[in-house]
């Protein structure tokens, strides 16, 4: 390694290191010389940001509208600046827009670069007056990121559906319900979907919440301290769909909380997916057998012929951890950077635009499962097992008056009477059932019927043919809008 001293442009001096691989860095440098083609590739951010034309066009607009009226723009130049931009937007659309490498560093500049060569530069740039890459980057986020939520709230909507109508086409089906993966007592099939479509019930009311929060106007802001020429926040604002206004301008511009806010949303949405997904994937098995994917969501083994394996649902529950990461990542990467705006927060766009692809794609394989999957009635109710109806027999003796904490000793005695005897509870006779305790009626008998247990669970939220409907009704009212 050796230093060697030099002169740059216009004589400024420079100081380089060469290395052993002919590599010559600079290590001071107090020259107005070219960007680093390295940096200048570590910098950019066209290739990412590009899917925000749209919005970047959409604002622009709006800006040059509300600048008419500040006296920034005539009339004309507002008709100029608003014709340009549609000849832009529809270069975008038909992907005949030519990005120019070492100009174009992001989606603004691209757009003002090309205004310019339409309309000229005298009237293009007058469109940059009193804003800002910062409040304009912030616009774009919130526009694109608005419009995204909508329609994966759709797709949300849209597995909410297929939960309410297998439910209700499905009510008589029973199966056993489960704790710590052990059979614990029974319930309709119905009710199982009915737990995952409370849980997405609640991740569609927090989107709806998330929404209201993204859309949000900071268009006008500038750079950090606001606007000095009187702009019209609220027509802007009013013009590209937003609720209302960020009023700080130093924090419109520094906030990524609401794309954080959206991934800690999509995170805690694909954590419900993956829990459900473990599930089917679980009754799948040939061990339980309750259920079978279709193909389209199947594939096999490449050595064993009769595998039939749950890509489908393994990949909802593995990219649930890519969702996980994506949030983590974001709040690493600003956790730390002082007020307001960093370049650290444009790591906030490609996480973001990953995560928002996870989230849509996730939630159309679900509901396009769970629509086309079989479900095999006799398998689950050949998994019922008489000790299932052990807190039933515990609640028999409850209604003759006798406290719970007795009866589920004396149930427990039963269980332990069947396993004694190595029959199912049911198949003890009325004799040995009293000989554990007498107050054991003819009538006991008929706590083991496996619908009438489920019917006993009447009250709201229970797993009864009543109970379950009302959940049903409820959930389609949360799809309303309702609560």
């Amino acid at each position: 390694m050796a230093l060697q001293a030099g002169f740059g442009a216009a004589g400024s001096p420079v100081t380089v290191v060469k290395l052993s691989l002919h590599l010559v860095i600079p290590v001071t440098v107090y020259c107005l010389g070219k960007t680093d083609e390295l940096m200048e590739q570590y910098n950019e951010s066209l290739s990412f940001d590009r899917v925000f034309y749209a919005q970047d066009i959409a604002g622009s607009i709006a800006y040059a509208r509300a600048n008419v009226t500040t006296k920034i723009l005539t009339q004309d130049e507002f008709a100029a600046i608003e014709k340009g931009l549609k000849q832009i937007l529809e270069e975008w659309r038909t992907d005949n827009f030519v990005v120019k490498k070492g100009i174009d560093e992001d989606i603004h500049t691209a757009n003002e670069r090309r205004l310019g060569e339409i309309i000229g530069t005298d009237i293009a740039g007058k469109l940059h007056t009193g804003r800002s890459r910062n409040d304009q980057v912030a616009t774009d986020l919130r526009l694109w990121l608005r419009d995204e939520l909508r329609e994966i709230e759709r797709y949300l909507i849209d597995l909410l559906k297929v939960v309410a109508e297998r439910a209700q086409n499905d009510i008589s089906l029973l199966m056993p319900s489960y704790t710590h993966l052990q059979r614990a007592q029974p319930i309709r099939w119905s009710h199982w979907l009915l737990s995952y479509g409370a849980f997405f019930a609640d991740d569609l009311i927090r989107l709806r919440e998330v929404i209201k929060r993204v859309n949000r106007c900071p268009l006008g802001c500038g750079a950090v301290a606001g606007n000095a020429f009187h702009i019209d926040r609220h027509a802007m604002a009013q013009e590209l769909g937003f609720d209302g206004l960020l009023p700080n301008s130093m924090a419109a511009v520094a906030d990524r909380v609401f794309i954080l806010e959206t991934m800690q949303w999509g995170a805690t949405t694909m954590m419900n997916i993956s829990r459900w997904s473990e599930d089917l994937i679980i009754y799948s098995s040939g061990e339980f057998g309750f259920v079978r994917l279709a193909d389209a969501y199947t594939t096999g083994s490449s050595l064993m012929p009769q595998k039939k394996n749950s890509d489908s649902l393994e990949l909802l529950r593995g990219k649930a951890g890519r969702a996980f990461g994506h949030m983590a990542g974001l709040m690493m990467s600003i956790k730390g950077i002082p007020s307001t705006y960093n370049k650290d927060l444009q790591e906030s766009v490609e996480p973001m635009l990953a995560h928002i692809t996870t989230l849509k794609d996730s939630l159309l394989i679900a509901a396009r499962v769970l629509a086309t999957l079989t479900t095999f009635p006799t398998k689950m109710a050949a998994a019922l097992t008489p000790d299932m109806l052990a807190t039933d027999l515990a609640e028999y003796l409850v209604r003759k008056g006798l406290p719970f904490r007795e009866t589920h000793h004396i149930s427990g005695r039963v269980v332990a009477l069947a396993e004694q005897e190595d029959v199912p509870m049911d198949r003890l006779s009325l004799q040995q059932l009293q000989g554990v305790d007498g107050r054991f009626g003819p009538d006991v008998l008929g706590v083991f019927d496996y619908e009438r247990s489920v019917e006993m669970k009447d009250a709201m939220g229970g797993t009864s043919k009543r109970a379950v409907e009302e959940q049903i009704r409820n959930l389609l009212r949360v799809i309303e809008g309702g609560k």
